[in-house]
């Protein structure tokens, strides 16, 4: 479970791995609404996302670890993170893995399914940028 501040965002931040929303839960009683994402075909393994209605400010994403997802083109997929205006915090100079955040500070890995590929610019020559 990751809780959001926003379910917009979070919902469209997810769209690029092709998460989609698969069930939505409104709780009036514990003013929260529960949001379960997972790809096409995997609809056993969502990623819940909780909403509390009532504002809370959420820090520390890291102390949550990170959710690691297989991409069949690891360079499109941080191409279409950053055309979003995601920052890649760690570029895939290997070919192999990145890492971004979530709107809310989630560290999300990016794994290329298969082999890596080749080393490829701009991501070869990219910088980290703060922490994942």
């Amino acid at each position: 479970m990751i809780r959001v501040s926003s379910l917009e965002d979070t919902i469209s931040f997810f769209a690029v791995l092709g998460l989609r929303e698969i069930r939505r839960r409104d709780d009036e009683k514990g003013r929260y609404t529960n949001v379960f994402l997972a790809a096409p075909g995997d609809e056993n393994a969502p990623v819940e996302l909780t909403y509390n209605w009532d504002p809370e400010t959420y820090t520390g994403g890291r102390n949550f670890g990170h959710l690691a997802y297989a991409v069949d083109n690891i360079y499109e997929t941080c191409k279409a993170f950053s055309d979003r205006g995601v920052t890649i915090n760690r570029p895939p100079r290997d070919g192999r893995m990145a890492f971004i955040r979530t709107p809310d500070g989630i560290s999300l890995e990016l794994l290329q399914a298969g082999d890596a590929l080749p080393p490829a610019e701009p991501w070869a020559s990219m910088k980290n940028i703060g922490s994942w």
